[in-house]
């Protein structure tokens, strides 16, 4: 088996694949990269039983077809010191090497039938959502989806399909984070889908993509990516109960002079104070001994009395960088009561800092 192309097409497959390799035993053929090359193409594909990446190629020349398997790290890291220039792998009595001119290098192969094979979207349902829609949204909710929660189903982004529109949710029992799509579907759906395979979406896929499903898995294709990952089987919060019904106060303010007081305000502390007055907002940090942090922006907020709420600035910063528009809206009912931040169809709904 023979295959040849220039180094950054070779680099470039490696770099995107990387996530998807096992990395806590390398012994194992899940830390291999597969590639199947024939005279049609070359495809080459990862996965960690997780998680999978299958890239379709026709920039690599294949001189003798075949498949191998490579240690997908090592490979990168030898390609990676090579020259700017044509690099070939040829597979010799289960050895891969790997040369460029007078530079040669070995890995062992492992027998690529034994590679894991990867769910096909035979029978499979099809999720009709715009797919620039969903990844743009899926960026929005990402920092609020936990991490290493014991609850499985709070480590994912829940995709709730219903009638009349689309509900992208995460959580971190700290805030809650929901981007709605004015997209329903005929059948109402609810899929769970980790938060490393949300990320990785947003990574790959700009353009127009196909989404099938069952039980257990999620697929994402396009031209040039075939994309699986296994769903999270659980049951998410009732999120629509956490949105306050009603709400006391609310204020129209600007996106850009909020990020920058907050920002001025975490060289001291993380947990900010927001004083609401009627002509002004006063920012400050909360509860650092000896140390104060304060700043103030001047407007009219239509609150007659004083308003304090304290809070993590990271999930205010977090929500207002993903803000399409100049303006949101932040929404309150008591100094204790989770309070609401909102721009157009997203929304977060934050717990405050009780002294």
């Amino acid at each position: 088996m023979k295959i040849r192309a220039p180094k950054q097409i070779i680099e470039s497959i490696l770099i995107n694949l990387q996530p998807f390799l096992e990395k806590k035993d390398m012994t194992q053929i899940t830390s291999h990269v597969y590639f199947d090359a024939n005279a049609d193409g070359c495809i080459v594909k990862a996965t960690d039983n997780e998680i999978g990446l299958q890239i379709r190629t026709d920039m690599i020349t294949t001189d003798h077809p075949g498949t191998f398997t490579a240690h997908g790290k090592k490979l990168l890291d030898i390609v990676r010191i090579l020259k700017d220039d044509e690099i070939v792998l040829e597979v010799l009595d289960n050895t891969l090497y790997i040369k460029q001119k007078h530079s040669k290098f070995k890995l062992p192969t492992f027998d690529a039938s034994a590679f894991p094979e990867f769910p096909n979207i035979d029978g499979k349902a099809q999720i009709s959502l715009d797919s620039t829609q969903l990844i743009r949204n899926l960026k929005k909710i990402s920092p609020a989806i936990d991490t290493n929660n014991p609850k499985f189903e709070l480590n994912g982004a829940l995709i709730n399909i219903k009638n009349d529109a689309t509900d992208l949710v995460g959580t971190d029992t700290r805030r809650l984070a929901i981007a709605t799509i004015d997209e329903g579907n005929e059948e109402t759906l609810s899929l769970i889908v980790p938060k490393k395979a949300t990320m990785e979406i947003q990574k790959l896929f700009l353009d127009q993509i196909a989404i099938h499903y069952d039980e257990t898995n999620m697929i994402i294709t396009n031209d040039n990516y075939f994309f699986y990952t296994r769903l999270i089987n659980g049951k998410f919060p009732d999120y629509e109960r956490i949105i306050p019904q009603s709400t006391k106060y609310a204020v129209t303010l600007p996106v850009k002079e909020m990020m920058e007081s907050i920002k001025m305000i975490t060289t001291i502390s993380q947990e900010i104070k927001l004083s609401f007055l009627p002509d002004k907002i006063v920012f400050q940090s909360h509860s650092v001994d000896n140390v104060e942090a304060k700043t103030e922006l001047e407007m009219q907020t239509g609150i007659e009395n004083r308003f304090d709420i304290s809070f993590n600035s990271r999930y205010m910063l977090d929500f207002l960088s993903q803000c399409d528009k100049g303006e949101f809206t932040m929404a309150m009912n008591e100094t204790s009561l989770p309070f609401i931040v909102q721009s157009d169809n997203f929304m977060t709904i934050i717990m405050p800092i009780v002294a």
